[in-house]
Formats: structure tokens, sequence, C-alpha cells
């Protein structure tokens, strides 16, 4: 399931590498509408999932209709509930007509959870995996290969601290109070005091919005931050529920620069190398560089 700005693109793509295969593919998106059943205590929780955790006892419930199509699990959230791909003409089975909402309540429960969708919040070519949280939404495998980055992307996720990360914002006055006031995707977040970029929003809607911004400063207390140009439009960064603890941890861990051993063992987790090392730091974060006295190794990390 595509949004509708990369189904066309998807289409043209699987065109060009189908080759010799004697395969076709149409384009049928008038045909077919993708939903999203999603909301807590859903009731039908037990009897649809993926695969074999399928309850085939409540399946005629999930799927309800004379076309046999049925609701699947998201993969990326609990929160998030079903999807599936039903006929356009066809009315899926579950949905009430008096629980039936437009698309603008959805994407507003995706702001309050921190997910990400499509090319227009996702940028193509420029969106980091690990930065829009793909580890947590069950979107990358470290045990699979091969694709374009892959060595960088399962580096950093072992070894490096990802210092920027997409988050839910919420847009308050002064006195605490949500303000309704229509932003630009692309707006700065910056500090109040020193005008220094923390982020960039990246979607919004009414008071509501995410951004990438730099975890640290953004979750601390003492940190005012403001809408770039719109003084009067404060910032607050809001920790999704579904994070895992280490994400929220990992910038308050910290490393003692002072011991070349510390140096070493961060980035050679197996032991030294060699015994005599001259190290180069470039402060905060990583080593710029680190090489074994009389070698031509030269570690270039580019992590921040």
């Amino acid at each position: 399931m595509l949004m509708s700005l990369s189904s066309m693109n998807c289409w043209r793509h699987s065109k060009n590498i189908r080759l010799r295969s004697k395969l076709d593919i149409e384009n049928v998106a008038e045909e077919f509408s993708c939903w999203q059943r999603y909301g807590r205590n859903l009731s039908e929780s037990s009897s649809v999932g993926w695969g074999g955790g399928v309850d085939r006892a409540g399946e005629s419930t999930a799927s309800g209709n004379k076309y046999g199509w049925q609701w699947y699990e998201d993969p990326r959230l609990d929160c998030l509930g079903y999807r599936s791909i039903f006929p356009s003409d066809a009315t899926p089975p579950l949905v009430e007509a008096d629980k039936k909402t437009d698309e603008s309540n959805y994407l507003l429960w995706r702001l309050e959870h921190g997910v990400a969708e499509g090319s227009a919040e996702i940028p193509k070519g420029e969106a980091i995996p690990l930065e829009y949280n793909f580890v947590g939404l069950n979107a990358i495998s470290f045990d699979k290969g091969c694709y374009v980055g892959q060595e960088l992307i399962a580096r950093t996720h072992h070894r490096g601290v990802i210092r920027k990360r997409l988050v839910p914002l919420r847009f308050i006055d002064s006195n605490g109070k949500e303000v309704n006031q229509k932003i630009a995707a692309g707006a700065e977040v910056v500090e109040s005091g020193t005008g220094k970029k923390i982020g960039a929003i990246s979607t919004a809607l009414g008071s509501r919005g995410m951004g990438v911004m730099r975890v640290e400063e953004g979750f601390k207390a003492s940190t005012e931050l403001i809408v770039n140009g719109s003084e009067d439009v404060k910032v607050e960064v809001i920790r999704p529920t579904w994070w895992p603890v280490e994400w929220f941890q990992q910038d308050q861990s910290g490393l003692t620069w002072g011991d070349p051993t510390t140096v070493v063992n961060r980035l050679f987790p197996t032991g030294p190398r060699h015994s005599t090392y001259s190290y180069h730091l470039r402060q905060p974060g990583w080593p710029t560089r680190v090489e074994p006295a009389g070698s031509v190794l030269d570690l270039v990390l580019n992590y921040l």
C-alpha cells in the first residue's frame, strides 16, 4: 500500500525492472482504496492478524463480505490498528457509519504517536531511516541484505548514537494553551534565547505536528523552543510512549574521553588492535581520527 504521491512512480519502476518476466503490471489505483481502522480497544483484536496470528474462528467477522477481503494488523505499531485494501465500491467489514471519519483525524492520530508516512513526510533521498525511527516501526531488518546504505545503517545502529529523531510536537502559547496556527512544513524550531536550530517541522495540523529534532536539546526541561519567525508559538517536544527506553537515555550516557583506552574500546569492542594509539578528539562526540602508532590506519567517523 502506497501513498498516492508514490504509487505512480512505483508502478513505472516495477515495469522497468520486470525485464523478461511473464508478468503484467497494471495500475488499479482507481479500483481499490486503502482503509485504516485505528483506535483503542478494538473488539476484533483477537480475530485479525498476520499469517499464523489469525484466529480462524473469528475470521468471518474480519472479512465478512462477498469479496473475502480481510483486515490485517498494521505491522508498525499496535496503536495504529488495522489496515487493508478493499474495492472502492464496497464498504469494508467492521466499519460502522457513525465511526467513519476523514483522513485528517487519522493524520492527527499519527502526529500524536510520531509516525510518518509517504514521501511528503519522509523525503525521498534525504531521510535517514534511523532518524525516522524505522527500527522501532518494524521497517528495517538487520538480518537481511543487501540494500543501498545497509553498511552505514547497520554500523550506526550497533555502534553509533542517533542524535536526531522524528518526534511528536505540540504548539502552545506562553500560558501553555494549545494554539491552532497554520505552520508550514520545513519551518525551523530554534532555542528562544540563542536562536540555535534544534530541528525542523515536517508536518503540522492544528496544534499538533512532528519534526526531526535533536534529542538532547529537545527533551531538556530548561530549553524553551519556538517556531523561527513566530516567537509567540512555543514548541513542546513529546516522547512517544512506544519508544524503547534506550532511545531516550543514549544521549545521557556519554563517555570519558580523557583515556585513550575508552576510545579504542568504543571503536573496537573486541579489543585493541595495537598496543599504542595516538588519537584526536572532536568535542562533543566521537573521535574524528584514531590511528595506531607507525601505521597508516586512519578511521574517519562521521556519526554527527
